[in-house]
């Protein structure tokens, strides 16, 4: 019968049986119930009915108004009734001792107590006793005490009593010495029970001694306690640990355990271990088959397999069996249910699941005042970028922890918005929540993203103040520091965090700080720390094969990408992304095609990669290659078209980026600048002036945007190619904004073509203003002056050269034949083929001279 049937019996006899006086046993029995069901206010009812009656002077009727105030937390009742007692026995004690050691907060009065009834010699501390203290001792980590009263335990020689010598095991695996005085504790129970075998392998197991607890379980299998289901619980996530095939190796020797015992196999709780171990492995597969045959599942069991579904990365698998679960109406989602699938469904963005749980969880207050559950929605609707919805359920959580704080923060981090970033940090410090390194993480990320420096440098500043990177057991917040100034370009500040780390550093610190070298383009910074790493990943090899392709420095680049594979890693998308720029300036298209080989079979689909392609393929010539690669590619984004518009520009083939262009807009495709200006250029390569010229006109009529210095350039080169030259110094002249030296390089190089000279000083004296270091400039108008036999102009161009101390620098080409690169710069002739080379020029040139017959 439960306990609040018994209280409501009771009253019913009260009620019909006039006359009816309790005894002492019965009230006795009725406080148990009481204190059972924390009905503190019936209980003290039955305390005034017993005064009545007479019976307080009954032992075990005091013994149960004791226990009763104890476990309620009444503690003034309690210590009132404790101190007008007397003959205070062991047990009395231990009712006490046992009411406070359940209550939070009051750790310290209980070694008080227990200190008390050891000195008074008035009822000697017993097992129980030992088995209520040990744990208070565990659970402050107060080693001090525990070995205090282990030392009692000796002197009294309680240590072979089976149940003080429990508590003591679990004490030492709690304060993380079950390895030595742990062990020495086991071995000193005369009488070990399975709670003694329980303790010791949880014990090794939550102390990282896998081996340890495994020897353990054998040791026991061969005695003869048997395992139950708390043993079970503790091995299964032992095997988990372990290196996949061994931990899949023991992990099914216990389960055949399990399938030996009937009553283990009836256990709800060791399916539900066995599942998770499953799970924990990934084999979700025997874990769904061990789920359908249980023959009673409880919430924990839905809760297990949806959780390691989830875990597993089968997201849909975990929603299907949350809706299974939620169809049932049997068993009701709780907390740890919704926490687990609400991760999957921000994964895959299912606003719809998402807010039907949210219903739910309106519809049920338990779970409404529940922080880990409004933590896991608030979490939900930052990860699909619903900010405000995210802030409205920040602001529903009646007992906001650091957690909530640091997702609400992280969700405006992600969205950029400073305002509502500061506002709420100003308030989580007002509401006296002192941040920790996750805070300070989520800060440096945002202010490393919008480059500023003042904010990271403060941030610094506060976490050197509160302690939080000297208290920092790992690099993680340091690296957090390191890589905010290295995005910021801070390269000094980040190499001070450097110098600071060297006791902490790992991978990632490294990473960090060559990743700031490569964006600074310092290749030797980079290396030197490359150089010094005693261990790498792929990440570090894709930065340093970047910084070299990105660098002009494509042998070294390929060195790498060659000897990382020797290494024993294998490239991913990164990789190939860092080294095709060192293919592109080799014009090596061998290299190209080795590298989409591998792509190919490595079955990456990545669209950025194929537009990678399309790009490098087209600037070594193959263009006809990319278009292959574009038209097999079943997805399309911006970058692609404009890779493939490009492409097209690049070779002169106008009609067909026209054509890419246009199917691109009917698809839906939003262009952006960066297309607009392949397609002006295209249209320039062309000579299509009247089809660039409405392309340009679009860009703010039909696209909304303003004209860049990009395309008000391309259109210059549009209507100068087109001989229009009068017509494009009159466009420069009227344009908006200022025109930059890259416009009138434009149109004096288009002065030169048509014999525009006048024009063409014009222009000049423009850009020797703007850009009076750049000698293309002068050659440009040296060489127009002299087609024009205008020496004196020629002359006056070469002593401006001359004055401001400009050298026109060696032509240089090259060309990769039979995968060999090969080099030639103006005025050299050290090439092992040049005479094959130059007497192969010399007929070519011979045979262009002569005249062509149909």
């Amino acid at each position: 019968m439960r306990h609040d049937e018994v209280l409501s019996l009771f009253l019913k006899r009260l009620k019909c049986s006039v006359g009816y006086k309790p005894n002492s046993e019965v009230l006795a029995a009725l406080l148990k119930s009481c204190a059972a069901i924390s009905a503190i206010r019936f209980g003290s009812v039955l305390h005034g009915y017993a005064l009545k009656l007479g019976h307080v002077s009954c032992q075990s009727l005091c013994k149960g108004l004791l226990n009763l105030y104890a476990k309620s937390g009444a503690l003034d009742h309690c210590n009132k009734l404790f101190g007008e007692m007397d003959q205070r026995d062991p047990v009395i004690w231990n009712i006490v001792l046992s009411g406070l050691a359940g209550l939070k907060g009051h750790e310290a009065k209980v070694t008080r107590l227990f200190h008390s009834m050891h000195m008074v010699n008035e009822a000697k501390p017993n097992s129980v006793t030992v088995a209520i203290v040990l744990p208070v001792c565990a659970r402050l980590q107060d080693l001090d005490a525990g070995k205090s009263v282990h030392s009692f335990v000796l002197k009294s020689g309680l240590e072979s009593h089976t149940l003080a010598g429990n508590a003591l095991i679990s004490m030492y695996a709690k304060c993380g010495l079950v390895c030595t005085e742990g062990y020495a504790a086991f071995n000193s129970i005369e009488f070990k029970d399975v709670v003694s075998w329980n303790a010791v392998i949880a014990g090794f197991s939550g102390n990282k001694s896998p081996e340890e607890a495994f020897k353990l379980f054998y040791t026991m299998l061969r005695g003869p306690i048997q395992p139950n289901y708390a043993t079970i619980a503790s091995i299964l996530p032992v095997c988990a640990s372990l290196e996949e095939n061994a931990g899949y190796r023991y992990g099914k020797e216990v389960h055949c355990h399990v399938l030996q015992r009937v009553e283990l196999v009836e256990d709800v709780s060791v399916i539900n271990s066995l599942m998770s171990f499953y799970l924990r492995i990934g084999q979700a597969e025997k874990a769904e088959f061990l789920f359908r045959n249980m023959k009673s599942k409880d919430l924990v069991s839905w809760n297990a397999i949806i959780a390691g579904y989830a875990s597993n990365g089968e997201l849909w698998k975990a929603l299907e069996l949350f809706s299974e679960l939620v169809s049932l109406e049997m068993v009701n989602p709780d907390s740890v249910t919704l926490v687990s699938v609400l991760p999957p469904c921000a994964h895959v963005h299912n606003l719809q699941v998402a807010k039907e749980i949210h219903g739910y969880i309106l519809r049920h207050p338990g779970l409404h005042e529940d922080t880990s559950v409004g933590n896991a929605l608030l979490s939900f609707y930052a990860k699909c970028n619903y900010t405000q919805a995210a802030l409205w359920t920040f602001l529903m959580i009646s007992h906001k922890d650091l957690i909530s704080w640091n997702s609400i923060l992280d969700a405006f981090s992600e969205s950029r918005s400073e305002t509502h970033l500061v506002n709420l940090l100003h308030w989580m410090l007002r509401e006296g929540i002192r941040p920790d390194s996750v805070t300070i993480l989520t800060i440096l990320q945002y202010y490393a993203a919008v480059s500023r420096v003042k904010k990271v440098k403060e941030t610094h500043g506060y976490s050197i103040r509160f302690g939080l990177l000297q208290h920092d057991a790992g690099p993680t917040l340091g690296n957090g520091m390191l890589d905010a100034y290295a995005k910021c370009g801070s390269m000094k500040y980040a190499a001070n965090i450097f110098e600071g780390l060297s006791e902490k550093r790992n991978v990632v610190t490294c990473n960090s700080m060559i990743s700031g070298y490569v964006n600074s383009s310092s290749q030797d910074d980079a290396y030197a720390i490359f150089n010094t790493m005693s261990e790498t990943d792929l990440t570090t090899w894709n930065l340093m094969v970047r910084v070299y392709a990105g660098n002009d420095f494509p042998d070294r680049a390929l060195s790498l990408f060659h000897e990382l594979q020797v290494q024993g890693m294998k490239p991913d998308t990164m990789t190939i992304m860092s080294i095709l720029p060192a293919c592109a300036h080799m014009a090596s298209v061998h290299m190209l095609r080795q590298c989409h080989g591998y792509v190919t079979r490595a079955c990456f689909n990545d669209v950025r990669l194929n537009g990678a392609f399309i790009d490098i393929y087209s600037k070594c010539g193959s263009v006809f290659c990319a278009y292959k690669l574009f038209l097999s590619s079943p997805q399309k984004d911006l970058l692609m078209f404009t890779a493939m518009i490009g492409g097209f520009a690049m070779h002169g083939l106008a009609e067909e980026a026209l054509r890419i262009f246009s199917d691109m807009l009917e698809l839906g495709v939003k262009p952006d600048h960066v297309i607009i200006t392949a397609v002006l250029s295209a249209c320039s390569h062309a000579g299509h002036v009247d089809e660039g010229w409405k392309i340009f006109n679009s860009i703010e009529k039909l696209h909304g945007f303003q004209p860049t210095m990009e395309q008000y350039a391309c259109v210059v080169d549009l209507l100068a190619r087109g001989g229009r030259i009068k017509d494009a110094y009159t466009f420069v002249t009227s344009m908006p904004i200022e025109a930059n030296a890259n416009i009138w390089g434009t149109l004096l190089g288009a002065c030169k073509t048509h014999h525009e000279v006048e024009l063409g000083r014009v222009v000049a004296d423009h850009l020797f203003k703007i850009e009076a270091g750049n000698i293309g400039n002068y050659v440009v108008m040296s060489n127009l002056y002299a087609a024009d036999a205008r020496w004196d102009g020629v002359m006056e161009i070469r002593r401006l050269m001359r004055n401001r101390e400009l050298k026109k620098p060696a032509g240089c080409s090259w060309i990769e034949v039979g995968r060999r690169k090969n080099v030639f710069i103006a005025g050299d002739s050290s090439h092992p083929q040049r005479s094959t080379i130059y007497r192969t020029l010399s007929t070519l040139d011979q045979l262009m001279k002569e005249p062509f017959h149909f």
